[in-house]
């Protein structure tokens, strides 16, 4: 049966705070295919990894008074945001903050590592990639799977993203064909834009609803597709079309488990996660986000090992 990528969402950000040199490196070690950055830009014109560019709920910012006064309210593809934002601060600023957890009610284990990481940069963490390949023997190369956040915005401020996610990819030698990357956006204009620019491979983010599957397989390989879009008929109306089928996001919380597979009541306790997973592998998917790799690959793994012992023989 074809590989089902295991995807580490933002690292393994389900045991290390998300988007820190520590998350991606623990993700490496879980055995994941690929890890996830998101990725934003420095006033300096730098790309670094944050889930979104305002950045007061994954740092400590809001305690270094001597960027009290950069807190403002601005507007971002149509949605009103107020706090700290990547884009007025240079990365020597940003350097002087430390990661803190997303999500601390629901995952306190990760608080304990509130403080102590840094912010890392999208060249810092295409280093760990190369560096984590050097020790991997005959293995596939770890793959890297950046999302430009934003870039309509960027760009309007004058920080495109897109020639910096390529010059970086380029520098770290994963900008050749068949090198192990997949760049996703949400956003249709920037994916047509990198069309024109590489052909490495484009996915589609897409979460409410599917669209027109075939003008997106026109310009991007693949889409990655929230939960909730990935029944069968969706799935196999994507493949129908060629493109790939990426789906997120998998997370062991009963806060994001579906009723059945909860365990206890409490939102944060650890629900069925290997039951979900076995559910959208039985509907053919080609990859999935996880926030828990090691979970992630350990039942994909066994799932192949069970259809491949099932299959027929000629």
């Amino acid at each position: 049966m074809a590989s089902i990528l295991v995807i580490a969402h933002r690292g393994a950000s389900g045991e290390r705070p998300e988007h820190t040199i520590e998350s991606y490196r623990l993700a490496i070690a879980e055995g994941a295919d690929y890890i996830e950055p998101d990725l934003v830009m420095t006033r300096d014109g730098v790309l670094i990894a944050r889930h979104e560019n305002e950045i007061s709920g994954t740092t400590d910012v809001a305690q270094h008074a001597e960027f009290a006064a950069r807190r403002r309210t601005q507007t971002i593809d149509g949605e009103t945001m107020t706090g700290w934002f990547t884009e007025d601060f240079t990365l020597a600023e940003i350097k002087t903050l430390r990661a803190r957890e997303r999500l601390p009610e629901l995952r306190p284990q990760n608080c304990v590592f509130d403080g102590q990481f840094l912010i890392p940069t999208f060249d810092e963490i295409m280093q760990l990639a190369v560096e984590s390949n050097r020790g991997r023997g005959g293995a596939a190369r770890i793959g890297v799977y950046p999302e430009t956040k934003h870039p309509a915005h960027f760009t309007g401020i004058g920080l495109p993203l897109e020639q910096a996610v390529l010059d970086t990819l380029r520098r770290h030698g994963y900008d050749a064909a068949g090198s192990p990357v997949f760049i996703q956006s949400f956003d249709p204009r920037n994916l047509r834009e990198l069309r024109g620019q590489t052909k490495l491979p484009l996915i589609q983010l897409l979460e409410h609803e599917l669209g027109d599957l075939a003008e997106i397989a026109k310009y991007a390989d693949g889409v990655g597709i929230a939960k909730a879009l990935a029944t069968p008929s969706g799935v196999r109306a994507a493949h129908a079309v060629n493109l790939k089928v990426h789906v997120w996001t998998f997370r062991a919380e009963n806060e994001f488990l579906p009723d059945d597979l909860k365990i206890g009541a409490a939102p944060a306790a650890h629900g069925d996660l290997d039951g979900e997973i076995r559910r959208f592998l039985d509907r053919g998917i080609d990859g999935m986000f996880v926030d828990f790799p090691a979970v992630g690959v350990r039942v994909r793994d066994a799932y192949r090992v069970a259809h491949v012992s099932t299959a027929p023989t000629a």
